[in-house]
């Protein structure tokens, strides 16, 4: 345990010595164990986004066990994926990298902006996972709804002594497009997750537009053109940077681009990144390059 982990644990005072052992294996795993950083690999796309889309680019990825093997390669923090993917590649990898059950996903057909809880908090102690990840959609008509089904999963999963992940994306309602990723918005995003109790806040990267009309004064008179200041913000809100907050990577895009949103991460406070489709839709050797570069821009040593 590193001086650095013990701060962040001890954030959690609520928190019982099991939960934050789960916590301490993902902040303690692969090439950032003991720095307070994190990159882990999320591998739901195939559930939100169909097969084709999501790995046809790169067929290899079709099979769990690359996704797996990926993460240990590449000595990442942790990774996470629904229950059958898991399943897939428990045995196999056992032991080798933290996982997160990620418990709730929908497809790109459906048109209510919600998701179907597809695993339980027992399929997480089965497989010897250390954290469950769930998504919500502030905004949409259903997140009430989402927000009671994650209270009683993370009641569940606390009591058991696994570790909590929020997947927090505003979508839906009076929200515009613009506004799904707004600094207001986003960093209302993070602040939800927060006091609903996860220990680790996913969240999309703001931009420096303000979407709700009350928020204006709050907002007016700071210049938020740079992003590492967005990031920072997004921090604050997230109980003044007494929890873990990881940003996604987001749509594939391009090397450079994905560098400097881990720069303005790491500058602004964030705790790193969770990064898939920018990885797993490259060639392997190309992503774990990729990977073993963003792993050193958060050790500071690029």
């Amino acid at each position: 345990m590193t001086p650095t982990v013990q701060a962040i644990l001890d954030n959690y005072e609520a928190t019982s010595p099991a939960v934050k052992a789960n916590l301490a294996r993902i902040l303690m795993h692969g090439k950032l164990g003991g720095t307070g950083k994190l990159v882990i690999l999320p591998v739901d796309q195939g559930f939100e986004h169909g097969p084709a889309r999501s790995f046809a680019i790169n067929p290899a990825a079709y099979d769990p066990h690359y996704h797996y093997q990926l993460a240990v390669d590449a000595g990442l923090s942790a990774y996470a994926a629904p229950l059958g993917a898991l399943e897939a590649g428990a045995d196999t990898f056992a032991g080798q990298v933290p996982t997160i059950l990620k418990l709730n996903s929908s497809n790109s057909w459906a048109t209510s902006i919600d998701q179907a809880v597809t695993g339980s908090v027992s399929d997480a102690l089965r497989l010897g996972c250390a954290a469950i990840g769930f998504t919500i959609y502030p905004g949409s008509d259903q997140i009430l709804e989402q927000i009671e089904e994650f209270r009683e999963l993370a009641e569940e999963a606390k009591s058991v002594g696994i570790a909590t992940v929020l997947w927090s994306y505003p979508r839906g309602g009076k929200l515009s497009k613009e506004g799904e990723l707004a600094l207001d918005v986003g960093a209302y995003a993070a602040h939800i997750p927060a006091l609903l109790g996860a220990h680790i806040i996913k969240v999309k990267l703001p931009t420096a537009h303000i979407e709700q009309p009350e928020a204006q004064q709050a907002y007016a008179g700071t210049d938020w053109s740079s992003q590492a200041d967005r990031v920072r913000h997004v921090v604050q809100a997230s109980f003044a940077g007494r929890r873990i907050v990881v940003f996604s990577g987001g749509a594939a895009k391009g090397t450079d681009a994905v560098y400097q949103d881990a720069r303005d991460i790491l500058a602004g406070g964030g705790n790193g990144s969770i990064i898939g489709r920018n990885t797993f839709q490259r060639p392997r050797e190309e992503a774990l390059d990729m990977l073993a570069k963003l792993i050193a821009i958060y050790k500071g040593d690029e």
